[in-house]
């Protein structure tokens, strides 16, 4: 039986997938379990297993492109010789791709018909995609509805209709099951150029690449000419952390407040502890291990501040019990943020081998999912670029993000004499929403009080 492949839902932000290298070929061996093809999703790049043994009999995907979920990327040959089931759910989708073997369709129509036959029918009210499974039977789907009760639509149709506003309820679908294809929307979306145009500007987030390539590119402005500009492919991942970021900038009320503290005894307690842990063998802590630390146990005693905003419409907002630190790294891919669970409750010593750990991750692109998910706070630490401070955007859910600057020897006045001191900066960007400014002032204050006084963080 032809087994049907398609690209999974592995992240739950993840929409789209890139593939980023294929570890068979068209009639290798597959065995179940195998490492069958790395997946670039929108937090990191993937291994995906094969689920059923057989033999690789097509790549439908090639190594670059990228494809929504549920788009089949590939066909495993299990073997068994029994097609029926698989021959009978994608009749339609076959006589198409048959009819067209000497014409060679435009590239939406192609992502189409990747779309069409990647997904079972979905209720048109139901967006979400639908995680990597074979294709079930679409008769004995179709027959379980009710005719006039739910309509269905290919995915590329949902998107579409999403996109320009339009109103399936007046649609008769012609594809199998009466389902609505791509050619039964054509007459109402030319009834809207100028959305038309409007959303091929929008740009290309949430589209495969063959739709974004599809579109008529720009011609190139004389500044551009001027300026030598070159245009650069960008991942999926930095797709991802620019949508984000931009809607956080833009829809989350930040405020920022700094604060300054004293560093020359974490400074000389960091010097002792390291000359420790080499004797014994042990890693090294850095100054950003011990400020994770300070801010989780800032966070323990501020718990407003370990929260989120749900929405407008919520009657209630989440205050989280358990203090997950996320610890910005700038990788190749652009920033992730991997998170460290109950910070509050590990040692400084283990905080530093789990963030080299996750640092190492990020830069291999190997996060996993839950590695990615799950956070109540984030730490930007700029300090080893010779940054002394700056503001960070809030990663969202979250309800604030610490932004540390780095430790530097200034001149300062203690006890009527001028000395060098060690000296740190760190800004709290906060959402107005859940925390006022006394409270985002009350939780520097308690961090400082833990960098100034350095014991009572490793206590």
């Amino acid at each position: 039986m032809m087994i049907e492949i398609t690209m999974p839902r592995l992240s739950d932000t993840m929409e789209e997938g890139a593939i980023a290298t294929w570890h068979k070929k068209a009639g290798d061996t597959v065995e179940e379990g195998d490492v069958l093809v790395e997946i670039e999703t929108d937090k990191a790049t993937m291994e995906y297993e094969a689920y059923e043994s057989g033999t690789l009999a097509e790549i439908l995907v090639e190594e670059g492109e990228l494809v929504s979920i549920g788009t089949p990327i590939a066909k495993l040959d299990d073997g068994s010789g029994d097609s029926s089931s698989s021959d009978d759910s994608s009749d339609a989708s076959k006589d198409r791709s048959e009819s067209t073997t000497d014409e060679k369709p435009d590239a939406a129509d192609a992502d189409e018909q990747k779309a069409e036959q990647a997904e079972p029918e979905a209720p048109l009210a139901d967006d979400a995609a639908t995680h990597a499974a074979p294709k079930q039977d679409e008769s004995a789907e179709s027959d379980a509805q009710p005719e006039g009760e739910r309509r269905f639509a290919s995915p590329l149709v949902r998107k579409l209709a999403r996109d320009y506003d339009l109103d399936l309820s007046t649609v008769t679908g012609s594809g199998p099951g009466g389902r609505i294809i791509r050619a039964d929307i054509d007459p109402l979306l030319s009834e809207k150029p100028a959305a038309s145009s409007s959303k091929e500007q929008k740009g290309d987030e949430g589209e495969p690449a063959a739709k974004a390539e599809s579109k008529q590119a720009p011609a190139a402005s004389a500044d551009d000419e001027r300026r030598g500009s070159q245009k650069e492919p960008i991942s999926s991942i930095r797709r991802v952390i620019a949508r984000r970021l931009g809607e956080s900038a833009r829809e989350i009320p930040h405020f920022f407040v700094t604060a300054v503290a004293d560093a020359e005894e974490l400074v000389k307690l960091r010097g002792s502890l390291n000359e420790q842990l080499v004797a014994a063998g042990r890693p090294k802590v850095s100054v950003n291990d011990l400020i994770v630390r300070a801010a989780a146990l800032a966070l323990r005693e501020h718990p407003e501040v370990n929260a989120s905003y749900v929405s407008d419409d919520a009657d209630h907002i989440l205050r989280h019990s358990r203090v997950n630190v996320g610890v910005a790294v700038a990788s190749d891919a652009g920033l992730m943020v991997p998170v460290i669970d109950d910070a509050d409750t590990k040692t400084v010593t283990q905080l530093g081998v789990e963030t080299k750990k996750l640092a190492k991750l990020a830069n291999e692109k190997k996060l996993s999912p839950t590695q990615m998910s799950g956070g109540t706070f984030t730490i930007s630490n700029l300090g080893m670029f010779g940054v002394e401070e700056f503001t960070a955007i809030i990663n969202p859910p979250e309800g604030a993000i610490l932004a540390v600057g780095g430790t530097k020897q200034e001149a300062v006045v203690v006890d009527g004499e001028i000395v060098a001191r060690h000296r740190m900066r760190y800004t709290l960007s906060s959402d107005h929403r859940i925390i006022d400014g006394a409270l985002a002032a009350q939780f520097l204050q308690t961090l400082t009080r833990f960098i100034e006084n350095p014991w009572t963080i490793i206590a």
